[in-house]
């Protein structure tokens, strides 16, 4: 299917999420620049291209690496900057990491030493996100926060991959407020590595906030918003 045939109701409903979503975002925006990241897991192709090609959406990010695979050659990348948002497995790095423009789930020295040798080979500094596991699940992904600053640290050996920001998924939340300390703590950690001279860490994004939390993320000092449902509903899941 072209973005032609998709039909008029869906793509109102899309325009009408994406402007619902824009607002909400320039209301709570403190003076700089906010990233809208499509999350399109699940999300037909065709519709990724048209809130790209014609509602201006410049960053998408998928989290499965098959469903990327599949989906990759019928995308319409000009112009748009493709981000891994999801749990990356080691054996998974080769497929695309000269697909994506930057990986936001790095959470282990293994994984860090896979991407930058599968980088190294093709000639790529890849850009990635360290992920942090901000509400200290010992279930889910991510560098606990008291142990940042050491993994930073080694990491240092690897010259291929850049060390962009941070990267955060609160636990589910109840009451939207309790996103609030989650956030200010990622923060902390964010504004205390400004000033970090090592050799491959360049502080520039935060990504924190999904459709349930974003608005708060922002205010907290989100630099990247991963919006899903709020654009797509939840008719693909």
């Amino acid at each position: 299917m072209t973005i032609q045939e998709l039909n008029s109701e869906t793509k109102q409903i899309l325009e009408n999420n994406i402007d619902s979503v824009r607002k909400s975002i320039s209301q709570h925006i403190k003076g700089k620049d906010i990233t809208l990241l499509a999350a399109t897991k699940t999300v037909p192709a065709t519709v990724i291209n048209y809130v790209t090609k014609e509602l201006g959406v410049t960053d998408i990010g998928e989290n499965r690496v098959q469903e990327l695979l599949e989906k990759y050659d019928e995308l319409d990348l000009d112009g748009v900057k493709l981000h891994f948002i999801g749990k990356l497995q080691t054996n998974k790095v080769k497929y695309i990491i000269d697909k994506v423009d930057m990986i936001h789930s790095l959470d282990s020295v293994k994984l860090a030493k896979e991407i930058d040798a599968r980088a190294k080979k093709i000639g790529k500094v890849m850009d990635v996100l360290v992920e942090i596991n901000s509400g200290r699940e010992e279930n889910k992904s991510g560098v606990f926060p008291e142990n940042v600053s050491s993994f930073l640290k080694e990491l240092e050996i690897f010259e291929n991959i850049k060390i962009k920001g941070f990267m955060t998924i609160a636990p589910v939340c109840i009451e939207k407020s309790d996103y609030r300390k989650y956030f200010k703590e990622t923060y902390s950690i964010f504004i205390d590595n400004l000033q970090n001279k090592q050799h491959n860490i360049s502080m520039e994004f935060l990504s924190m906030g999904m459709t349930d939390s974003f608005d708060i993320a922002i205010e907290e000092g989100s630099d990247i918003v991963r919006i899903g449902s709020a654009i797509f509903g939840s008719r693909y899941n």
